[in-house]
């Protein structure tokens, strides 16, 4: 086994990855974080991270959420439900041909656009 990249103990972290990783990629990403010193216990998907951030203080009735993540390089969506500090994934989708650069100028320019006509 090699020496652990990262010198202090981690009983436990969790991880995100893309929406569209697979089950092997998913392992790939846990067995990294064993080889840096990190006992990765959980792997989250990126949008379902941002949700449960969302959420974390969210105290009132059971809603159903909508996330999207639209990043540098891929879209990924999770439908969740939140209840009393409880978050469900009901689904959860990629597409790495959405998002890029270009779509975050887009975006940007949009908003810049409208900021400025209001």
């Amino acid at each position: 086994m090699p020496t652990p990249i990262w010198p202090h103990p981690c009983p436990g972290c969790r991880h995100t990855v893309s929406a569209y990783f697979s089950n092997s990629q998913r392992q790939a990403t846990k067995d990294a974080g064993a080889i840096a010193g990190l006992n990765v216990i959980r792997i989250i998907n990126e949008p379902t991270a941002a949700a449960i951030a969302y959420g974390l203080n969210y105290k009132g009735e059971k809603k159903n959420v909508v996330v999207f993540d639209i990043g540098g390089g891929t879209c990924d969506d999770s439908i969740l439900t939140i209840s009393k500090g409880t978050f469900k994934v009901r689904a959860t989708a990629g597409d790495t041909h959405l998002g890029r650069e270009d779509f975050d100028n887009r975006i940007v320019a949009h908003f810049a656009k409208e900021f400025k006509r209001k």
